[in-house]
């Protein structure tokens, strides 16, 4: 009786959301995964009036959640914009990037540096304030280490190179134990006697291949400014 009253809700929420899409948002909403929250959020909403599960009570408690949440998010979207901007304003960039050109090393190795700076950084920060201060920082550096790739027409073809770079380096980073973040959230939900060195065991593989593929974006840069020109037409 469970699953099938799993499968008919699942298969209810699938054409709301589709019927919803259809009339209201493909009018109104032009971003594609903005509408696929829209779809989703309105979706999970009309099932529980249908299952009578939303009352005043839990609508105003979903409300404040949200309404914590971003602000959360936004204070941290805010703060660390204003950070980064004082800080390249008063010249901290200029002497990141002298520091790293004091190192002496040549462009792979220069490389390699910042991607772990990236991943230790990983352990302790979240993305959003690696990619709001700690990635304009490095933009320079990275401009300056001279590497000439195929943008197949895009605009900053490196910085984009770059930007694929830390981001499989930060989900290397969120899988690899003692502190990955993901590891402690799959712990959460897994049974008890699942314990936390079995996953720590079981992310190896995956680790694995995150950096056979952290590699091979290194050897051949092209693999990631080729998809997004297709995607924009260029």
């Amino acid at each position: 009786m469970v699953v099938r009253r799993y499968v008919k809700c699942s298969y209810l929420g699938s054409c709301v959301e589709r019927l919803f899409a259809a009339v209201f948002v493909s009018s109104t909403v032009k971003n594609a995964d903005a509408a696929k929250k829209v779809c989703g959020a309105m979706g999970a909403t009309i099932i529980a009036l249908a299952n009578r599960k939303l009352s005043s009570g839990v609508f105003q408690q979903i409300v404040m959640a949200s309404l914590k949440t971003t602000a959360f998010i936004t204070t941290i979207l805010i703060g660390a914009k204003f950070f980064s901007q004082v800080l390249r304003q008063v010249g901290g960039d200029e002497v990141i990037a002298q520091a790293f050109g004091g190192l002496n090393l040549d462009r792979y190795a220069m490389l390699a540096v910042l991607i772990l700076i990236v991943f230790l950084l990983g352990f302790v920060l979240d993305w959003i304030e690696i990619t709001l201060i700690v990635l304009p920082l490095f933009k320079p550096v990275v401009l300056g280490l001279g590497f000439e790739i195929n943008g197949f027409g895009l605009d900053n073809a490196v910085l984009v190179w770059f930007a694929l770079l830390v981001a499989i380096a930060l989900q290397t980073s969120f899988l690899s134990p003692p502190v990955g973040f993901a590891l402690f959230y799959l712990k959460g939900v897994c049974p008890p006697e699942v314990k936390l060195t079995d996953i720590y065991k079981g992310v190896i593989p995956f680790i694995i291949l995150q950096l056979a593929t952290l590699l091979v974006v290194i050897k051949w840069p092209e693999l990631v400014t080729w998809l997004p020109s297709v995607k924009y037409g260029h």
